[in-house]
């Protein structure tokens, strides 16, 4: 049965371009489309039940985006859904509030015509809509007289010393939610022992797709004196991850900034790697600090989470928390395994209940990383559970 789409976008041509693209995939169909939020709240509750996915314009007469969404927020009507808009480009807290109310994701419109006929932005609708109804992320499923989306290459997992054999196979979201051939693999993980509260503790959180949202479940339910710092990765591009640090740090009793280079890490404080840069933590003396790096995307991702754990293996630290919450593919799985095997980790995963896409908790629960499997609300607690305050 083909996922019904409302698409809601005051331009009549995106409506059609977004209609074409829905329409070359047998895996959706439109069921409506509105020129306004006021248009589709009215769709939406004369019509419980009927739209999968919403596809969503942010600035729009009568009504916007935003306003939709908050409006469905209150009637408590959660629908999944990804923003295509324009403002994504200048509007970080126009774009930010979006995913705080529940959108999985956002797409800047093309700047002409042109783009949005291309197989690059068609592409990266159907894998986000894909992505927000928890569907797996391949190429399309085409219609006969329609040209066939490309496929996104197969990627082996790579090789990590020290792992135990492969017990199963199968196929799983690669890092950046495209396909690739998965094996399941387990770590020689240490076990994760109890230490001393004066031990040096890092928390260490990644997150995707969902991630904003989550977050604001989380990050503003640490105490202030949390007795480690927390460094945090969450996939999103330039220009955007500055807002959702203002955002949260106005809700938090911790402080939270966006990561910047050379900056000593505080116990009760934050920090959110930089969108389109890594974040890795190094020894500066006795102390660990920020770097900031400009190397090339891992599996298409910068920041990536991954590289954020790399980082931590060789610190000697005494207890790292890791966090995997809400997003698509793999990113932390790896990573995580890696500084298992010579760290004191313990690791928390977001149930699939509260994810908004279970994948990269999903991904770090078959690998047998998982110390704590737990739903959203409870994440904050089992962090502060383990590292304690001071």
């Amino acid at each position: 049965m083909p996922k019904k789409i409302l698409i809601i976008d005051d331009s009549a041509l995106m409506r059609r371009v977004l209609s074409d693209i829905i329409g070359s995939d047998k895996r959706f169909m439109l069921s409506d489309a509105a020129g306004n939020g006021l248009e589709a709240y009215d769709l939406i509750t004369t019509n419980p039940g009927k739209y999968d996915l919403l596809v969503l314009d942010i600035n729009m007469p009568k009504m916007s985006g935003i306003q939709l969404l908050e409006k469905l927020d209150d009637k408590k009507i959660h629908i999944p859904t990804i923003m295509v808009s324009s403002i994504a480009k200048e509007g970080a807290a126009e774009t930010i509030r979006c995913l705080e109310l529940g959108a999985s994701d956002f797409i800047t419109k093309p700047d002409n015509f042109l783009e949005t006929k291309s197989d690059k932005f068609r592409d990266k609708v159907i894998r986000f809509m894909c992505g927000a109804l928890g569907m797996p992320i391949e190429a399309a499923d085409t219609a006969a007289e329609t040209k066939p989306a490309a496929v996104h290459p197969v990627r082996p997992t790579p090789a990590v010393k020290d792992e135990k054999p492969a017990v199963s196979a199968g196929d799983r979201f690669g890092a950046d939610g495209g396909p690739m051939s998965y094996v399941k693999i387990t770590f020689n993980r240490k076990p994760h022992v109890s230490v001393s509260p004066k031990a040096e503790k890092l928390v260490a959180i990644a997150c995707s797709t969902g991630g904003p949202k989550a977050l604001h479940q989380v990050i503003p339910m640490l105490p202030a004196n949390i007795n480690a710092p927390v460094v945090l990765v969450q996939h999103m591009p330039e220009g955007f991850t500055g807002t959702l640090a203002a955002r949260l740090n106005e809700t938090s009793k911790v402080k939270v900034e966006e990561a910047t280079e050379g900056t000593i890490l505080k116990k009760g404080t934050v920090y959110i790697a930089r969108g389109g840069k890594h974040m890795r933590v190094v020894r500066k003396g006795k102390d660990l600090a920020i770097s900031i790096g400009d190397d090339a995307p891992r599996n298409t991702l910068k920041p990536c989470a991954d590289i954020m754990y790399e980082s931590l293996v060789n610190l000697a630290l005494e207890e790292v928390v890791c966090v995997v919450l809400t997003g698509m593919g793999s990113d932390g799985t790896r990573g995580i395994g890696q500084l298992s095997q010579k760290t004191n980790c313990y690791v928390i995963a977001q149930d699939e209940a509260s994810s908004t896409v279970y994948g990269m908790p999903r991904m770090v629960k078959e690998a047998e990383l998982a110390d704590e499997v737990v739903s959203l609300g409870s994440i904050a607690g089992a962090i502060t559970n383990i590292v304690g305050t001071c």
